[in-house]
């Protein structure tokens, strides 16, 4: 059965979440600090999986490309701190269309002077070799775990990619806030990311042995199978919050997007009771 390392789960979470942040920089319609705040989030966890893995369970290939997933998240950082003065293609966009409208409307124009258009821009692909690194330490983490790697390989990348989405999802949410005005696509591109990974996550947990095993009673959870029937009911929870997020971010108002992301906090505590739970049971 596959062994739930804390190491492991580390570096899922931040390979998954990078490779999200690259989906949603490549749009160009995101701040600057959106990346800054991602960037360093993940590359703490990256940190923590190799101070984990340092006392635990070093593994040589994960942990050396987890180092270079968080030094690669600290040069595509460095890069965009370096070329902040010209923000974002979108974010400039909208700025220009709202000095657009007040002159507009007051008859004074004004442009609103926040960034430089003559100064090159951080180039999203710098986000995409990270994960890539990420995705090499997330395969190593399903051999290094015991068992057979045909399942174990596939629910690591899978569980990566899968809480990488629904984390970036939810703290996309929030940057709402930060930044008015920022187009619905990206937070709409990341729910509909985890939605469609959803299926994906429940079959490679479902695969003999799998959770199937667990509500048959073949494999003991420990707790008179309760554990087995926390994992369906987190499954459920997760793809019914996903819908409900989609319905809610149909609606023109803002408070909508603030509500969606509400959701996403409930999302998240399901998707990831639906991962962990799941592993840490086939261990036994």
């Amino acid at each position: 059965m596959i062994e739930l390392d804390a190491a492991t789960v580390m570096i899922q979470w931040a390979a998954g979440g990078l490779f999200f942040l690259w989906i949603t920089t490549r749009r160009r319609d995101v701040g600057l600090g959106y990346g800054w705040l991602q960037r360093l989030t993940f590359m703490i966890f990256g940190i923590i999986a190799l101070v984990i893995a340092f006392y635990t369970s070093w593994s040589p290939v994960r942990d050396i490309a987890n180092a270079a997933m968080i030094i690669a998240a600290g040069y595509a950082l460095w890069v965009s701190y370096v070329r902040r003065s010209a923000g974002v293609k979108g974010q400039r966009e909208v700025i220009e269309r709202r000095s657009a409208r007040v002159a507009a409307m007051t008859g004074i124009d004004k442009p609103e002077e926040r960034f430089d258009k003559t100064a090159p821009e951080f180039p999203p692909v710098l986000d995409l070799i990270a994960p890539m690194f990420g995705f090499v330490a997330v395969v190593a983490g399903g051999f290094a775990a015991s068992g057979s790697a045909l399942l174990a390989v596939p629910r690591t990348v899978v569980g990566a990619y899968f809480l990488g989405a629904v984390t970036d999802a939810m703290l996309l949410g929030h940057w709402y806030l930060v930044q008015p005005g920022l187009p619905r696509a990206p937070l709409n591109e990341l729910i509909r990311w985890t939605t469609a990974l959803w299926p994906f996550e429940l079959a490679v947990l479902l695969i003999p042995t799998g959770m199937w095993s667990v509500l048959n009673g073949t494999i003991d959870d420990g707790f008179a199978g309760q554990l087995g029937w926390f994992w369906v009911a987190s499954s459920i929870a997760t793809i019914i919050l996903l819908a409900l997020t989609m319905v809610i971010m149909r609606g023109k108002e803002y408070s909508a997007v603030m509500a969606a992301t509400g959701m996403l906090y409930l999302a998240i505590l399901m998707a990831f009771s639906m991962d962990l739970v799941a592993r840490a049971t086939l261990r036994i």
